[in-house]
Formats: structure tokens, C-alpha cells, sequence
């Protein structure tokens, strides 16, 4: 199993090149253009500061990553967290998606955070098996939400929870505020 770590902004080189191809050949991503290697570090230098951002490591390789994003803006949401995982192609199939999801799961919990919640662009097999395969629950299917390749797909929202509330000494604030 590869060494899961947390990411640095040095490493948005090597994770924007596991993330293009499901930019620009799959509608996986709802992003129609590949950002710059500067604008994927600023991503996770911000999901550090407020959340997380993992690596999945084999032999000095980056083959996979996973972090926490904000969900919305609202206060109320501020105890739930968008994630996402991405695996290098040719990786798949290995546990390295299992592996992330779950690391980052203690690391969202262990700073507050009560809910993790994801999007599946449908159809999408082997994602929602990832998904389930780490506690995901479906929500609901949002009809035509993303128009990419000009074609209009639907999405699943997906929920698992993380703990069952927040700390006691946090709970008026956002993860991670002092």
C-alpha cells in the first residue's frame, strides 16, 4: 500500500497530472479547462489551511489524492465538508482510493468535522463503488446539473458522517478558527 502523506504545494506539479486527464477527456471533472500547476497550489495550500489534502505515495510517486473542501459559504455548514479523491490512471482497482477517503476521514474528524459530503457524475460505476465501499449513503441525483462535452449529465450527492457533532469547546466556531 502506498505511504499516504499530507500534501504540500509542491507537489501540485505531480497531482494537476493526475488530475488532467479527467479534465480534459472525461466529464468526471465538471472543469472545462486545466488549471495552471500555480492555481492547483494555491488549492491546496487553501484545503490545508482549512481542511486537508493527502497524497497516496509509491516509491517517490504520486498516484493518488484526496482533500476536504468547503461546502458552502453559510455558518450553518460550517461542521460539513466536500471531498474528493482522484487516482492515477492505471492505479485504480488497488485501495489507494479506500486508503485516502479513510485517512482523511480521521483528519476532517479530528478537526470538527461532522459530515463529509461528495458529488458523482453519473453514470459513474467505479466511483460510487468507492464511494459506498468507504460508508458513503446516496442523497439524491440532481437531473442535468453539468453540461460538459456537449452533453448534460446528472450528478449524485452522496453523505457520510464523520463523528456525530462538534467538539463542545468549538461549537461556535469554524474548524480550524481559533
Amino acid at each position: 500500500m502506498p505511504l499516504i502523506r499530507p500534501a504540500t504545494t509542491a507537489d501540485a506539479a505531480c497531482l494537476l497530472e493526475i488530475y488532467r486527464p479527467y479534465i480534459e477527456g472525461t466529464a468526471v471533472s465538471f472543469e472545462t479547462e486545466t488549471p495552471s500547476v500555480q492555481a492547483f497550489a494555491d488549492r491546496i495550500e487553501k484545503a490545508l489551511n482549512g481542511w486537508a489534502w493527502l497524497v497516496a505515495e509509491e516509491d517517490g510517486q504520486g498516484v493518488g489524492y484526496a482533500y476536504g473542501s468547503l461546502h458552502r459559504e453559510r455558518a450553518a455548514y460550517r461542521w460539513s465538508v466536500e471531498t474528493s479523491a482522484y487516482v492515477r490512471a492505471g492505479w485504480h482497482g488497488r485501495g489507494i482510493g479506500q486508503a485516502l477517503y479513510r485517512a482523511l476521514f480521521d483528519r476532517l474528524a479530528e478537526r470538527g468535522y461532522c459530515n463529509a459530503l461528495a458529488v458523482v457524475v453519473l453514470p459513474n460505476p467505479a466511483s460510487l463503488a468507492l464511494h459506498r465501499s468507504v460508508g458513503f449513503e446516496e442523497v439524491g441525483v440532481f437531473k442535468r446539473a453539468g453540461h460538459k462535452f456537449d452533453t448534460w449529465h446528472d450528478v449524485m450527492w452522496l453523505q457520510r458522517v464523520l463523528r456525530a457533532s462538534p467538539p463542545e469547546e468549538d461549537r461556535g466556531t469554524a474548524p480550524g478558527e481559533p
